[in-house]
């Protein structure tokens, strides 16, 4: 599966609510090492069926990076039941990024 979009909008539905575990990704266009996670992120998604993986541009959508006191990216979170489980900040290594997100 690959690494949709989510927006202040659908946030709530598309995370908030989801019954599987969703891996955020908190980035924005201008970030290198955002950029440099986001292949490791997609090839993640394509292996786990169990868990969503999507991302939000903090740049286009203020309120959710606000809400969650985002102020590094990219931050990685690992949300279920509505609230953050894990995370990890800064562009990390696969295996890395997977043992902080509990993956």
């Amino acid at each position: 599966m690959a690494v949709s979009e989510v927006t202040d909008s659908n946030f709530k539905e598309s995370v908030l609510s989801s019954e599987k575990p969703v891996i955020v990704d908190f980035w924005a266009p201008w970030c290198q090492p955002c950029k440099r996670i986001a292949p490791v992120l997609e090839e993640m998604s394509e292996s786990r069926d169990d868990v969503e993986f999507v991302k939000i541009n903090v740049d286009d959508n203020p309120t959710t990076t606000l809400n969650y006191s985002i102020t590094s990216i990219p931050t990685v979170a690992r949300f279920e039941d509505g609230e953050i489980k894990r995370q990890a900040i800064g562009a990390l290594p696969k295996a890395q990024l997977s043992e902080q997100l509990g993956l």
